[in-house]
C-alpha cells in the first residue's frame, strides 16, 4: 500500500447487511461514500441503512433476546465466544489498522496500537464470567409483615441494546459498548458512522468466524433520522451512545417518553490546571503533544489551559513553540505528529471557530489557517490562543480540532472556578509536582476523570462525564453495570441446597 493513493479495502458485504447472523441485501441501492480525509478522494462505499433495514436488525436483535439461545447461556459459555471474538478481532488488526486513518485522521502509528488493543477489551469482560457477583445471597431484612426467606440479588441483562459509535474512535467505541453487553447477556444493533464504517464490518466478520447465535450482533451504516427509530423502537431496552452532547440531549429526551435506559458518552470542553509551582515549558510540551491525538478529534481534549496571570505569557509562548514544531502530514509518513482532519464539513467548522476566537478578541499565537505545504487533505495548523476569557465562544464551544485556548487566573480558586464554568465535566488535569496538591484540587473538579500532569484516561477502571458530558460511566465494572437489572428473588428455602 503506498502512502496515499493505493488504498485497498478487505471487507466483506459493504453492499450488505449484518443482520440475524446472515449477509442480507438492502431495501433500497442508496449508499454511503467513505473519504480518505487525506487526499480527499472516494475509497469505498457502504450500504445505506433505510427503515426497513433498521427494521429488520431490531427485530432480529429482539428475537434473538427473547427466543434464541444467548440470554439462557451460562456467562461462561457467552465468554467462550467472546474470547473466540476477540481471536478473530485480532487477526484482523492490519486490516482496521490501515483503514481508520483513511477515515479519520488517526496516524497510522496509534491504529496499529488500537487495533491490537481492542481484543483485550472482549477478553477482559470474557473474564469477569467467573468473577463478577451476577448472584449472589443476601440476607433478608428482618419484616414481621414478610418473613425472612432465602434472599438472592440477580443481575440479568437489561434486553436489546443500541449501540451507537462516532466516527473518531469507532472500533474501540464498539468495543466498549458490546463487550459488557454480551457478557451481561444482551443482543445489541450496532450503529456505525457513514463516516467510518470499516470497524463495524470487521467486527460482523469476526462475529460470523466466532459462530456467536445469529441476531446477538446486527449492523447496520445509517444516517440520524433512520438511526432514531432505535431510540424510538420499544423492542430497544438501552440506547448506548457516544457523541455530541447536542445530539445527546435528542436521544436523553426521546428516551425519556418511554423510560429506555441509556447510557450516553458526550461532549467535553476539558481543562488544564497549570498550577504555580509546576514546570511551565514541560506542561506546554505535555499538553502540545497531548492535543495531536486523533488531531483533537478527541471529546476530552484538554483544550482549556488555565494558567496563573503571572505566568500567562511565557506560557502562551512556549505552548505556541511546541504546538508549532508539531509535524502536520500524512498520517502513513512515521514523520507525521499530527494528521488531517476527517472531513471537509469538520474543517470548516474549525475554521470558523478560529475566525470566531480573533473576532470576540483573543490573541492568535500560532496557527489559524491551512499548512501551506499540503495541498490537499482535511488540514488545519495546530493554534493556540492566548488572552482567552473564558466566556468567549472558543472556551466554551467544543472545537473538535487542533484549537487551544490560554486562560489566565489570578489565584488557585479562580483557576478552580474557570475550570468548572462550563456545562460540561468529562475530562481535567492538574499541573504540579506535588501529589497531594493535586489530589485536593482534583476533589474540586467537576469532571469524570482527573490526570495529574497529562492528559490521562483510564478505560479499564470508568470514564464518563458530568453534567452535561454524559450519563453513565463506561470500561471495567462500572461499565457492566449499565447493561444489567437487578432482581430480588426472595424464596420460602435455598433453591441450591
Amino acid at each position: 500500500m503506498s502512502l496515499t493513493d493505493d488504498v485497498q479495502v478487505p471487507l466483506k458485504g459493504t453492499d450488505r447487511f449484518f443482520i440475524n447472523g446472515e449477509w442480507v441485501t438492502p431495501s433500497s441501492d442508496s449508499a454511503f461514500q467513505v473519504i480518505d480525509s487525506t487526499t480527499e478522494r472516494a475509497v469505498f462505499s457502504v450500504a445505506e441503512a433505510q427503515a426497513a433495514d433498521m427494521e429488520a436488525a431490531m427485530e432480529a436483535a429482539r428475537q434473538a433476546f427473547d427466543k434464541g439461545p444467548w440470554p439462557r447461556m451460562s456467562h461462561s459459555e457467552r465468554a467462550g465466544y467472546m474470547n473466540a471474538l476477540a481471536d478473530k478481532l485480532a487477526e484482523k488488526a492490519q486490516i482496521y489498522a490501515d483503514l481508520w486513518p483513511r477515515e479519520s485522521g488517526v496516524l497510522h502509528s496509534i491504529s496499529q496500537f488500537m487495533a491490537m488493543s481492542i481484543p483485550d477489551l472482549f477478553r477482559y469482560y470474557a473474564s469477569l464470567a467467573d468473577t463478577y457477583p451476577f448472584e449472589e445471597n443476601v440476607q433478608p431484612t428482618p419484616n414481621p409483615l414478610f418473613p425472612p426467606s432465602y434472599a438472592l440479588l440477580v443481575r440479568e441483562p437489561v434486553g436489546v441494546v443500541a449501540a451507537i459509535v462516532p466516527w473518531n474512535g469507532p472500533l474501540d467505541l464498539a468495543a466498549i459498548k458490546l463487550a459488557p453487553a454480551f457478557i451481561a447477556g444482551c443482543t445489541a444493533i450496532l450503529k456505525m458512522s457513514p463516516e467510518a464504517p470499516a470497524a463495524g464490518y470487521l467486527l460482523a466478520e469476526a462475529a460470523e468466524e466466532a459462530g456467536l447465535p445469529p441476531g446477538v450482533l446486527n449492523v447496520v451504516t445509517a444516517d440520524r433520522q433512520v438511526s432514531e427509530m432505535l431510540v424510538r423502537d420499544p423492542r430497544v431496552d438501552k440506547i448506548a451512545f457516544t457523541g455530541s452532547t447536542a445530539a445527546g440531549r435528542r436521544i436523553a429526551s426521546i428516551a425519556g417518553e418511554r423510560i429506555a435506559r441509556v447510557t450516553l458518552e458526550l461532549g467535553g470542553k476539558s481543562a488544564a490546571i497549570v498550577l504555580d509551582d509546576a514546570d511551565i515549558a514541560q506542561a506546554a510540551q505535555t499538553l502540545a503533544g497531548a492535543e495531536c491525538l486523533l488531531t483533537g478529534q478527541v471529546c476530552a481534549s484538554l483544550t482549556r489551559i488555565v494558567v496563573p496571570r503571572s505566568k500567562h505569557d511565557e506560557f502562551a509562548e512556549a505552548l505556541a513553540a511546541a504546538f508549532s514544531a508539531v509535524t502536520v502530514g500524512d498520517p502513513f509518513d512515521p514523520a507525521t505528529h499530527m494528521g488531517p482532519l476527517t472531513s471537509a464539513s469538520l474543517r470548516d467548522r474549525v475554521e470558523g471557530y478560529i475566525a470566531k476566537g480573533v473576532e470576540e478578541g483573543a490573541r492568535l499565537v500560532t496557527g489559524g489557517g491551512r499548512p501551506k505545504h499540503l495541498e490537499r487533505g482535511y488540514y488545519v495548523e495546530p493554534t493556540v490562543f492566548a488572552d482567552v476569557n473564558n466566556k468567549q465562544t472558543i472556551a466554551q464551544e467544543e472545537i473538535f480540532g487542533p484549537v487551544l485556548s490560554v486562560i489566565p487566573a489570578d489565584s488557585e480558586e479562580e483557576a478552580i472556578d474557570i475550570a468548572n464554568d462550563t456545562i460540561y465535566g468529562l475530562n481535567a488535569a492538574v499541573f504540579t509536582p506535588d501529589a497531594a496538591r493535586a489530589r485536593a484540587v482534583a476533589a474540586r473538579l467537576r469532571s469524570g476523570t482527573v490526570g495529574h500532569n497529562n492528559m490521562k484516561l483510564d478505560m479499564g477502571i470508568a470514564f464518563g462525564g458530568f453534567k452535561q458530558s454524559g450519563i453513565g460511566r463506561e470500561g471495567g465494572t462500572e461499565g457492566l453495570r449499565s447493561y444489567l437489572e437487578t432482581k430480588t428473588i426472595l424464596l420460602d428455602e435455598n433453591p441450591y441446597a
